[in-house]
């Protein structure tokens, strides 16, 4: 298959979006796909998750030699700072100094065009045909330095907490990738779905909120739900568990599973 760039996005930190990207990925990596996730925020939250997930089957400590924000003031192959993690799985790290990218665009290009394009021109220059999924792991904001990202998609996937903010939020960043990435600057970008993130199992806000984005987006809201979990939380400290004999850890594994296959097939779709 041709490369699929893909990001899960929202306006509001603390739903999982981070631990649901390295999840998918962990999953398609598992299917066969040649999957690598580019962490794209300055806290960095996404390397650490990866390092310590490599750490569980490695006798040494991962180094990390580059950034993602010192390969591009140096115009270093990206290639060249892509971390194994596992089979099939490979992460470009971040560290704090990804804070001056918004700076290194502002300085680098006059046009807006220009800056918003930048990271779609570098990721096809030296990642695209190298991997089947190209993950952007991108903060809960709305920046040129996430315009960089979403110009770069081919696919997005709204992260959506049944709270009646949250919706409003996703209806909001809808609109804006339509109006600001698509209509002005010219992005292929497609928003191919909506994944709720529930609060807790039979909770009547969830249901109303749940309700109301199926009435927004029909089909588009994926068919698996995401509740908050507790094995969720703790892979965050140790890094993504796979044991096998582990009930907790493969009911995990197996919802993030559903959410792989469902975005397989939407891209199949398209």
């Amino acid at each position: 298959m041709n490369t699929k760039i893909v990001s899960f996005c929202n306006q509001k930190g603390g739903v999982g979006k981070t631990s649901t990207t390295a999840l998918v990925a962990y999953n398609l990596s598992k299917m066969g796909y040649k999957t690598l996730v580019l962490d794209f925020d300055p806290q960095a939250n996404m390397t650490s998750l990866m390092l310590k997930t490599k750490s569980q089957n490695a006798d040494d400590i991962e180094v990390i030699n580059n950034t993602l924000m010192n390969a591009i003031k140096k115009d270093e192959n990206l290639l060249d700072t892509v971390i194994p993690i596992s089979d099939n799985l490979y992460l470009i790290p971040n560290a704090v100094d990804f804070s001056l990218y918004g700076r290194f665009l502002e300085n680098t290009f006059e046009q807006e065009k220009d800056k918003v394009s930048f990271l779609s021109k570098l990721l096809k220059r030296d990642l695209v045909g190298h991997f089947d999924f190209i993950f952007i792991d991108v903060p809960p904001t709305l920046s040129l330095q996430n315009d960089t990202a979403y110009f770069a998609c081919d696919d997005i996937i709204i992260v959506l907490q049944t709270q009646q903010h949250s919706l409003d939020g996703a209806e909001d960043l809808i609109d804006y990738i339509q109006d600001t990435i698509i209509d002005e600057f010219g992005s292929n970008v497609i928003v191919i779905g909506v994944l709720p993130v529930l609060s807790k199992r039979g909770a009547a806000v969830d249901a109303v909120i749940l309700k109301k984005a199926e009435e927004l987006w029909g089909n588009d809201v994926l068919k698996t739900h995401i509740h908050l979990m507790e094995r969720v939380k703790r892979m965050d400290i140790t890094g993504i568990t796979d044991n096998p004999h582990d009930t907790w850890d493969q009911r995990t594994l197996n919802t993030y599973k559903n959410v792989a296959k469902e975005l397989v097939n939407k891209i199949k779709e398209e």
